[in-house]
């Protein structure tokens, strides 16, 4: 009797590890274009060919694999070199150009889409943005809002006494913008995050923060009210569990309480960890949310 044993698995359970393996090798294949030819701008049909794919299968397996559609990754490395372009002093139009775009007004609609301010703002630093700032009443204390032109750009809460500092403490993100406190505006829009009825408008907000923020807020924005997920579950969902600590890092800096809702994020083990605003509002908030579902 043979001291060895061998076995067959059915086909029908190697199928989707081929497969698999087939989709990994086109999608590197996919990134690997795309590191190369982003500046070209190049549409799906193109980066479909070169992972041997129909437009329609690869741009399914393309976000399945990386979360994001060519396109967005094509304008998140666009929007990224064109920023430190103009950081480094480039004009816009330089960055424009130096990035594949036929114009500055293309470089705007990047800008926009991906940082909610203009190419100009960018380069300035802020420099010449406008706040209003104001305090009011919300479910979990005091609310501080920080208003752009463009919509909600931070909301934080805090204790009787204590606004002035949180206050500061939003203000102080924005160095270079002038602020104007008005409290009345403020009233409008705490009764707009809190008293929203079903089917009205969605809250226009402007996010001022980096490429790896923004990327992590957008997760935050996925998990559903009454529910909650681990650092390591948006690490997983952004880029890689090695990740969970930048993750908490992106999560701590979130400007807009409760509209982007790092409440719903708990340790791997389910506490209750740190939250800015105090981990007994965290747990009210969930408290809260439970109780409105």
């Amino acid at each position: 009797m043979s001291d060895t044993a061998t076995f067959s698995a059915p086909r029908s359970d190697l199928e989707p590890d081929l497969t698999a393996s087939r989709d990994y090798a086109r999608m590197t294949d996919a990134l690997s274009f795309l590191t190369e030819h982003w500046t070209d701008q190049p549409d799906l049909k193109a980066v479909a060919e070169a992972a041997g794919l129909s437009p329609h299968h690869f741009q399914r397996v393309f976000t399945r694999w990386t979360g994001a559609s060519p396109k967005r990754l094509v304008q998140a490395l666009t929007h990224a070199s064109a920023r430190n372009l103009l950081v480094d002093g480039a004009s816009v139009l330089d960055a424009a150009l130096e990035t594949g775009l036929s114009s500055p007004s293309r470089l705007h609609d990047v800008f926009i889409a991906e940082e909610a301010v203009t190419p100009g703002e960018a380069k300035s630093g802020g420099d010449g943005l406008v706040f209003k700032a104001g305090i009011a009443p919300t479910p979990f204390g005091s609310g501080v809002f920080l208003i752009a032109p463009r919509g909600l750009s931070a909301l934080a809460f805090a204790d009787a006494g204590d606004e002035d500092d949180a206050l500061a403490d939003l203000t102080d993100r924005f160095p270079d913008a002038r602020i104007e406190t008005d409290h009345a505006t403020a009233a409008k829009w705490a009764a707009r995050v809190f008293e929203a009825k079903p089917g009205e408008d969605p809250l226009p907000v402007a996010l001022y923060g980096t490429p790896w923020r923004r990327q992590v807020w957008r997760a935050l924005l996925r998990i559903p009210p009454g529910r909650t997920v681990s650092y390591r579950d948006i690490a997983v969902e952004v880029c890689t569990a090695k990740a969970s600590r930048a993750v908490g890092a992106a999560v701590g800096a979130n400007p807009i309480s409760w509209l982007i809702p790092c409440h719903r994020v708990l340790a791997r083990d389910g506490r209750l960890t740190g939250y800015h605003w105090g981990v007994p509002r965290k747990r009210a908030m969930l408290a809260y949310e439970a109780a409105r579902r």
